[in-house]
């Protein structure tokens, strides 16, 4: 199908857990898609994970919206589209169930062990570049700094609280998983009903940009 310039999308990009919209500079997208880049908040004490999506949504507006996240971010937008009306959930990198969380991470929920996991290395670029974007990230890990720029503890450890314990069993309305085949933070043998990138790793935003601006466009305007 070929995108109808007439058109407006309103694109919400929301990034990976802990990076900056800057992990989406590679997208080239057609004129007609408008890019609103979504940031971080820092969670309040306690904060759940609707109310925080609440205050996230606040700031979308417009019509035909169109809500893209990366990895954490990718269980973000689902919340928001179960608070706003959107025309379509683009997931990249994430899960859309608590059935396609890895069995490690299952494990860390049932045992509680997740609590005792240390954030005091956040600081450290290379520790944090391969936890946000996965341990297939060896070389120039220098040039991913520029993509981290959430470091405070307590965020850190709200997001794995809410990612382990996400409970989330109904995959929303008009939703696409794009998926690596090499993902290793959510690896593909979990995961079902997707649009898999061979190759792909967790960081493919970064990596096979090429392919997302090939692809978003159509995968956006076609009627599922």
């Amino acid at each position: 199908m070929t995108n109808n310039q007439d058109t407006i999308y309103n694109v919400y990009l929301m990034p990976g857990m802990a990076a900056n919209p800057l992990i989406f500079e590679g997208l080239d997208l057609p004129e007609n898609f408008v890019i609103h880049n979504l940031e971080w908040l820092l969670p309040e004490k306690k904060e759940s994970l609707n109310s925080y999506c609440k205050r996230l949504s606040a700031g979308i507006r417009g019509s035909n919206i169109i809500l893209i996240g990366v990895s954490f971010g990718g269980i973000i937008v689902q919340e928001i589209s179960k608070i706003i009306s959107v025309k379509k959930t683009i997931i990249i990198s994430s899960v859309k169930t608590k059935k396609e969380l890895p069995f490690m991470m299952t494990i860390g929920k049932n045992t509680g062990l997740y609590k005792y996991v240390p954030v005091n290395w956040i600081d450290n670029v290379e520790s944090l570049a391969k936890f946000v974007f996965g341990p297939s990230i060896k070389k120039k890990i220098g040039l991913y700094r520029k993509y981290l720029s959430v470091r405070d503890e307590h965020y850190l450890r709200w997001c794995i609280e809410k990612i382990i314990n996400w409970d989330n069993e109904k995959v929303p309305k008009n939703l696409i998983h794009i998926h690596g085949s090499l993902d290793l933070v959510f690896p593909s043998v979990y995961i079902s009903n997707a649009i898999l990138v061979k190759n792909g790793t967790h960081a493919m935003i970064l990596r096979r940009a090429g392919w997302f601006n090939e692809n978003l466009p159509k995968l956006i305007t076609e009627s599922k």
